[in-house]
């Protein structure tokens, strides 16, 4: 008789076997060959700071120790930095171990969360693996609707809310004022999840000011976009003192290695290079505008690291196009659900990494049309 050895619980029994992404390398060990250029995964190409690397490596001969539980160092220079309390940070590993975190303290089984259909799909798998239900609105205009999002609220009594400002997938964003309008609108009993991943990119006055002792709002930040730490894997959480404290209850306390500790630190304290990669955003951002125009394609106007571009067709067409840049060794990605699914998201690279995809997206094109 064949026993199951793996104790599962009937939910996690009930859950897929997969994870919301499959990584460059999963798909390079899959096609038997790299990628020429990097251009899906968000990252920051640009690298991190000098400093943040020299840090690093003398952290490095220091690995035999565990990271400080309480990233000490770290969270008062952010406090310092953003001038608010320490009580008011948690540091965790990137923002999707903190949602992860955050999640199992606020959701369980039944309990109603509303997103917006085809957003941030990381979110959508903690809520799952925690027993959650998930509510979904549509976007509108290629943005996610926050006056949706809160009425949806109201209406099934939701938990949470999760608003990514600005947007992955899109790259859309909301002014200050309408994401204020947006906090001082949850329901009672309900917490707005507001998502900053790429705050550093986006034009002056789109992130509301930090007020941390509200309750209605827990905003979530990182060194994986803009300080290019992805692999790093530390992000920080701004919220109520009260709210902040009860991470204690159920977090990972050593998850966060000294390396990235000292990584984190040295970048936060460079920004001169940081306004540097901003520039440099920038331009790779205009570049890709470029390639897509020069194909008769437009792009969403972006506030992130990567450029939404419109193939004007379908979401079958915008597959088609996808698999056809992969075939050519250009690692790309597209937002999930319909009507966004008619678009390729393509991250800023390096004039090098632009210059191959500007050569394959010709090419590409003329076998998405054929098929």
């Amino acid at each position: 008789m064949t026993r199951n050895h793996a104790r599962l619980t009937p939910l996690a029994e009930s859950l897929p076997s997969s994870v919301p992404f499959v990584g460059p390398e999963t798909q390079e060990r899959l096609r038997g060959r790299v990628f020429a250029a990097r251009l899906g995964a968000n990252e920051n190409v640009f690298g991190p700071s000098p400093k943040a690397i020299a840090a690093m490596q003398i952290a490095a001969s220091e690995t035999w120790m565990y990271g400080d539980s309480e990233s000490y160092d770290l969270r008062n220079a952010l406090a310092n930095h953003l001038n608010i309390d320490p009580a008011h940070i948690m540091l965790g590993e990137g923002i999707d171990g903190l949602l992860g975190y955050l999640v199992r303290l606020i959701i369980g089984p039944g309990d109603k969360v509303v997103t917006s259909q085809g957003a941030y799909p990381t979110f959508n798998y903690h809520v799952a693996g925690f027993g959650g239900d998930l509510v979904t609105v549509p976007y509108s205009g290629d943005h996610e609707d926050p006056d949706a999002l809160i009425t949806k609220a109201t209406e099934v009594g939701a938990k949470l809310i999760y608003l990514a400002n600005p947007d992955n997938p899109m790259g859309t964003w909301h002014d200050a004022t309408r994401v204020q309008r947006m906090i001082n609108s949850v329901p009672a009993g309900c917490l707005l999840v507001l998502d900053e991943a790429y705050v550093e990119f986006a034009p002056e006055g789109t992130a509301p000011d930090l007020l941390p002792d509200d309750p209605r709002v827990i905003r979530f930040r990182t060194f994986s976009k803009a300080y290019g730490l992805a692999g790093a894997r530390i992000g920080y959480a701004i919220a109520a003192a009260p709210l902040i404290t009860a991470f204690n209850k159920i977090r990972n306390h050593f998850g966060i290695c000294r390396i990235s500790q000292s990584g984190a630190l040295a970048a936060l304290e460079d920004q001169d290079y940081l306004r540097d990669t901003i520039l440099n955003v920038a331009h790779a951002r205009t570049r890709i505008d470029e390639i897509a125009r020069e194909n008769g394609l437009t792009t969403l106007p972006s506030a992130t690291n990567f450029v939404a571009i419109d193939c004007c067709r379908d979401g079958d067409f915008a597959r088609r196009l996808l698999g056809a840049l992969v075939e050519r060794d250009l690692f790309v990605r597209m937002p999930f659900a319909a009507p966004q699914d008619r678009c390729i998201r393509v991250s800023a690279g390096r004039p090098e990494d632009l210059d191959a995809f500007a050569a394959a997206l010709p090419e590409a094109l003329k076998v998405a049309q054929a098929d």
